[in-house]
């Protein structure tokens, strides 16, 4: 049992494969099909994987009050006990590390092993601004314009100067389709996160894959997490924030390659 008392799981989840427990936290803005979708048949094909939706993504109704850090990383572990899993590893992207690490320290008799990409313990200066103009653009309600300003931070250089014209201004309007109705909150969240002080309880096996052509958490984000986990592993890919849109194949490797070592 849980040395710390779980909620009732009452956010969305999604519900794949059979094996290993193997829990998925998000990013910002974004739902589990959203952050995992290109992976998650891959995933689920050596794991039991259990992905919630935070408040205003999915079919989880969206918060009328702040965000905090703790209901998400609870939920997250409730929903993967909910279905029959007493232990299991979390991958946490962006907004999603910071839930992942608050999981492995409210419940570490839970959590076997993290991942944790493209994310951080605390935004620093430039992506607490970045954080700052996305909220006051979600909360305009203007999703194309949301889209607009964060293609460019979101996709590395390559991936954008790649798409001929016509292409990105189609993928822009797609993404700002899936934009998720408590963006706002999320955006809030991911400019007040820290989770520095949790660092040093993690005790776990953990990768940290960092996205080294990110611009919306910069690499030196990432480096600091690996720093501070004791004994945790490093990993590149040569992508922006956006790994399962740019290379998705390798992002999936890297973690199941991982958790085949580390993740039982």
């Amino acid at each position: 049992m849980s040395a710390r008392p779980l909620p009732e799981a009452t956010y969305a989840r999604t519900v794949l494969g059979s094996g290993p427990g193997l829990a998925l936290a998000h990013g910002a803005g974004s739902s589990t099909a959203g952050t995992y979708g290109p992976i998650l048949e891959g995933l689920a094909a050596g794991h039991t994987v259990v992905g919630v939706d935070y408040p205003g993504s999915g079919d989880t109704p969206r918060s009328t009050t702040p965000l905090h850090l703790d209901d998400l990383a609870d939920q997250l572990v409730a929903a993967a006990v909910a279905e029959g899993l007493d232990t299991f590893a979390v991958s946490g992207y962006s907004l999603g590390g910071p839930v992942a690490v608050r999981a492995a320290t409210r419940h570490p008799e839970r959590v076997t092993a993290l991942v944790l990409t493209a994310t951080m313990a605390h935004p620093n200066n430039q992506q607490a601004l970045t954080a700052r103009v996305w909220s006051k653009l979600a909360a305009t309600g203007d999703r194309r314009l949301v889209s607009e300003f964060l293609f460019p931070h979101a996709l590395s250089p390559q991936a954008i100067e790649a798409m001929p014209a016509e292409q990105l201004e189609q993928v822009i309007t797609h993404a700002a389709a899936d934009i998720a109705d408590g963006t706002l909150e999320h955006a809030d969240l991911a400019g007040r996160i820290d989770v520095r002080d949790d660092l040093a309880a993690v005790r776990v096996p953990t990768l940290v894959i960092s996205t080294t052509a990110d611009h919306l958490v910069p690499p030196a984000l990432h480096r600091h997490l690996a720093e501070n986990i004791a004994g945790a592993r490093f990993a590149e890919i040569p992508t922006g924030h956006l790994p399962m849109v740019e290379r998705p194949e390798q992002w999936q490797h890297l973690i199941t390659a991982f958790l085949a070592r580390h993740g039982g």
